[in-house]
């Protein structure tokens, strides 16, 4: 969340900002209900101190009227503290409610915009792939290959479920391997992490766990929810602590499984494998110094640029735009994979990078000891390293041959074992 002063000094930008990101929220409800806060507590001090006054004259000698009065004076305050403590306890949590809906404020060069058609193209590597055929989209390859089984999924599961099989299985694997070799090789600490995290760690990093708007499963009774991404999970790690400055910057590396609703997306740009419920996917954290943020930022791009390059696909980076950006990202960096088999041949997010400053820090109070001595606000990245479902879509589609034979990235290949996935006949 922002700091309360910041939103206090700086009204006019905050107010912008939530309009610029299309978002709902009440920074002047926030300002109001902070005076009443303090107007309570005032109050409360006022009566509590009174009441203290009174029980010392108590003690002291009194005629009987002085006594009788003070009495009554001790009752009435009594019921007076109550109402307000009630009240400031309803005060605090309508404020703590209205603030966590104000979100990050976004970077000064981030393009305003609505949706990811207003996001702007910064950098290109590679051209898109072409063939001397017509090309396949991944989910025909999936079939003739006997890598891919939606039906199975959708009979097992329900819709937008699905089955890896055969070389489809080996191939998920090595992409994990081949992620997490390069990233443990730059210093990150890996991570298998858990698939369910308490309401509490999701609110924390800036998800929404339920209601019909919410992209996150939770679990009935029970005060868990399945992740939508590690960085859920690697960001709750650390929360409540005080982190030794010396060992900052801290680079974590998760592996999970992620569970999305997807409530609404349907379409040929959802089509497959492109926006499932379940998918595996490497994930990297960092918790930094506040000055070191932007610069890190920029390194968890390139290492994404990295793996792309790596695996041969084509790929553009775009900046992302301030109504897409989701509350808690100062900024964010996607990169979108060429895809020949999505409408014809498009371009396809497949990671994505935030920085988050100190939004998510001050809602899990993450804080590190400066060298005054006094206890400050990390600030916090996330990247995407592999989404496999993803990146199996982009192999697939741009590796495929004429028969519907696909080549492995030859950076797979120690990996995987084989360098070519071939059809198979009928079962």
């Amino acid at each position: 969340m922002l700091d309360l002063k910041f939103i206090k000094d700086n009204l006019d930008a905050v107010r912008r900002n939530i309009e610029n990101r299309f978002m709902k929220a009440d920074p002047e409800l926030v300002v109001r209900l902070s005076d009443e806060r303090s107007a309570a507590i005032q109050a409360l001090d006022e009566k509590r101190r009174r009441r203290n006054e009174v029980a010392a004259l108590m003690k002291g000698k009194l005629d009987e009227p002085a006594r009788a009065a003070l009495i009554a004076e001790g009752k009435s305050l009594k019921d007076d503290i109550s109402a307000l403590e009630s009240r400031a306890e309803t005060v605090e949590k309508e404020l703590a409610d209205a603030m966590s809906r104000i979100p990050n404020m976004a970077h000064p060069e981030a393009p305003v915009g609505k949706e990811d058609k207003d996001n702007l193209e910064v950098k290109r590597v590679g051209t898109p792939t072409k063939f001397d055929f017509e090309p396949r989209d991944h989910v025909a390859l999936g079939a003739l290959l006997d890598v891919l089984d939606f039906d199975a999924g959708t009979k097992v599961t329900g819709t937008k479920f699905y089955f890896l099989k055969n070389e489809g299985v080996i191939l998920e694997m090595a992409l994990m391997r081949f992620a997490m070799d390069r990233l443990m090789a730059k210093g990150f600490m890996p991570f298998s992490t858990p698939d369910l995290a308490k309401t509490e760690i999701l609110e924390g990093i800036g998800f929404n766990p339920r209601g019909a708007e919410s992209n996150i499963y939770a679990l009935a009774e029970e005060d868990l929810c399945l992740i939508g991404t590690a960085e859920i999970t690697l960001g709750g790690y650390y929360a409540g602590q005080v982190l030794d400055k010396a060992d900052l910057p801290l680079k974590l590396v998760g592996v999970s499984h992620c569970f999305r609703r997807e409530a609404g997306a349907a379409g040929q740009f959802s089509k497959g494998l492109y926006r499932v419920h379940q998918f595996t996917k490497a994930e990297m954290f960092v918790y930094c110094l506040p000055e070191d943020s932007g610069k890190l930022h920029e390194e968890l791009r390139l290492i994404e640029e990295e793996i792309f390059t790596a695996l041969d696909i084509p790929f553009r980076v775009v900046d992302t735009c301030t109504g897409d950006l989701g509350a808690p990202a100062y900024r964010k960096w996607d990169l979108e994979a060429w895809m020949p088999g999505r409408n014809g041949g498009e371009w396809g997010e497949v990671t994505s990078t935030s920085n988050c400053t100190d939004f998510q820090s001050r809602r899990l109070n993450v804080r590190y000891k400066d060298d005054d001595g006094k206890n400050k606000f990390v600030h916090g990245l996330n990247g995407t390293v592999l989404a496999c479902s993803r990146a199996i879509v982009a192999i697939l589609e741009n590796f495929q041959e004429a028969d519907g034979s696909v080549r492995m990235p030859k950076a797979l290949v120690p990996y995987t074992g084989f360098e070519l996935i071939r059809p198979k006949a009928k079962r």
